[in-house]
């Protein structure tokens, strides 16, 4: 029944004339710093995005062809960002004129073969899209020709006023929140003051949808954390540059948001890498936070969103612990949707942890890769791309196109600390199903920092064989020890410290980090056999000597 209003107010509002001025009836600017470097790759005729780099070139780019719009681009979530246009920001910081024609060239491309594509009009890609024109109008068209501009502001209308007649949106992820805050600065291009009412009436029903009481973003993804705020600062901006009033929902939504990114931060600024999330620079989070007006320091933990951070000294671990996000139920997705859930880039990863030890990251996890291909994708969302335990080789939940099958359930976790030591347990019930199985993880921080403890437990009546993966930052150099149950560690900055298990084999093996462009690594595996219940593991600083004084010690 939702759905036959839903189109029955968007055929109403088609019917509404729109005025549609030669020009934004407001100046806008886009906050945040582009990537020069992928900008010349546009230049290039090539787009990345999340580390997968496609065609995306207008057709009279050099007798080459275009391509990039329509289904032959590349997956849903690369053509999504290629249509959404914040890609100009990239062009942008380039700072030259042949990246403002490249500009232009591509949107008059993508207006006369790309607009009518069926991902286009996904309301969060033409929020996103709105925006992102708006942002960067003196840069992409105030010398532009008028027919160009006219066009630009035609469609751009369009697109506000099917979003507005829509309201609320459909998809229970950030994309709703894009797509909102896309329809509210057309409201104010365009001077169209119902919109903005109407927005504005909706905005404290979705900041409290998307995000959790202890200031979480639903998605639970420190990368969809930090692009929330970003979505927090520039609807602030916006209402308060219109003289509109800001309902108090959401400066109490900035005030939580920004001190919980805070929570995923490395000791190098940079993000933890959870639930789809790839490194980011830490200059733009501190540009971020700094627009977000962020106060405090980190909390120790996000008990609604289910994460949490130990630190002492100058070792930090931050631990994934709570159930995965909300799905849609949906038997799959149509071709060229996008999926609606907040599980949409939900990986296997409960339990994982990362650890870092003053700016050097130590223990990781693989990363991800959204816009890659599905089998690439799945890959790094896979249980064992994550530094935890792998029962069985089994996922420890089920991995789909539109987000997560069958997952873990039931998440506990209890924190306790004295005299500057800390203790965490935590377990989750994501093999109930196929084994009737409970993985426990127990983690001890020593107050001084220097010795990390943990056992994995795996409570069942005849417990599969299970891999215990602690994925090494490629920075950090491994190697044997005369104790085939131990491992030496020697980080950039020098420091060593020296893993050991008890309860399986130890082995050295490869792994990948894509984090940003893909490296080779290695990873600690500890290989328990059928029937073995438990593994307790350590990892505690040592001392080296300096590099080229003989054989490491043992410390």
């Amino acid at each position: 029944m939702e759905g036959l209003f839903r189109s029955a107010r968007r055929r109403l509002a088609q019917l509404r004339p729109i005025r549609v001025p030669e020009a934004p009836a407001r100046a806008f600017r886009d906050l945040w710093p582009g990537d020069a470097a992928r900008g010349a790759r546009l230049l290039r005729g090539e787009f990345e995005v999340a580390g997968t780099a496609r065609r995306l070139a207008p057709a009279e780019d050099g007798g080459a062809g275009g391509g990039g719009w329509d289904a032959r681009g590349g997956p849903p979530y690369w053509r999504a960002a290629a249509h959404a246009f914040a890609w100009l920001r990239d062009l942008r910081a380039l700072g030259t004129d042949p990246a403002r024609l490249r500009a232009r060239a591509l949107t008059a491309d993508w207006l006369a073969r790309g607009a009518q594509e069926r991902i286009a009009g996904a309301p969060e890609v033409a929020g996103a899209r709105i925006s992102a024109w708006l942002g960067h109008w003196e840069f992409l068209a105030a010398t532009a020709e008028d027919g160009f501009r006219r066009q630009l502001m035609q469609r751009l209308a369009q697109d506000a006023r099917d979003i507005v007649a829509a309201l609320p949106a459909e998809a229970e992820h950030r994309g709703a929140l894009v797509a909102l805050k896309g329809a509210m600065a057309a409201a104010v291009a365009l001077e169209e003051e119902p919109w903005l009412a109407r927005c504005v009436r909706f905005l404290p029903a979705e900041l409290e949808r998307q995000f959790l009481a202890d200031g979480g973003h639903v998605e639970r993804s420190p990368g969809q954390q930090l692009l929330a705020l970003q979505d927090l600062v520039e609807i602030r901006n916006l209402l308060h540059g219109a003289g509109a009033e800001a309902p108090p929902h959401l400066g109490a939504a900035l005030d939580r948001a920004a001190p919980a990114l805070r929570l995923f931060r490395h000791g190098d600024g940079g993000l933890a890498l959870f639930n789809g999330t790839r490194e980011e620079g830490s200059s733009l989070l501190d540009v971020v936070l700094s627009q977000a007006q962020a106060r405090g320091r980190a909390p120790a933990a996000l008990p609604e969103t289910g994460f949490h951070r130990l630190q002492a000294g100058r070792t930090l671990v931050i631990v994934e612990c709570g159930t995965p996000p909300p799905g849609r139920a949906a038997a799959a997705l149509a071709p060229d949707a996008l999926p609606r859930g907040a599980d949409r880039f939900a990986h296997a990863g409960t339990l994982s942890f990362e650890m870092s030890v003053g700016r050097d990251r130590l223990v990781v996890n693989c990363g991800a890769a959204p816009s890659a291909d599905p089998a690439w994708r799945d890959a790094l969302r896979a249980t064992a791309a994550h530094s935890t335990l792998v029962l069985a080789d089994t996922n420890s939940a089920e991995l789909r196109e539109e987000g997560l099958g069958r997952r873990p359930e039931r998440v506990e976790v209890e924190r306790h600390e004295a005299n500057g030591a800390q203790w965490l347990e935590a377990s989750h019930d994501g093999w109930r199903r196929p084994f009737a199985a409970i993985h426990r993880r127990r983690l001890y921080l020593s107050e001084s920092g220097d010795d990390l403890r943990g056992e994995d437990v795996v409570e069942a009546a005849d417990p599969p064989a299970f891999a215990l993966r602690f994925h090494l930052h490629p920075a950090v150099v491994a190697g044997p020890q005369q104790d085939p149950s131990a491992v030496l560690l020697r980080l950039p900055s020098g420091a060593g410290w020296r893993f050991r298990a008890k309860g399986g084999r130890v082995a050295l093996e490869e792994s990948l980090y894509l984090a940003g462009e893909p490296r080779r690594t290695t990873q600690l595996v500890v290989h328990a056999e059928a029937g073995v219940g438990a593994v307790q593991w350590a990892i505690s600083r040592v001392s080296l000597p300096a590099p080229g004084g003989g054989a490491p010690g043992e410390g």
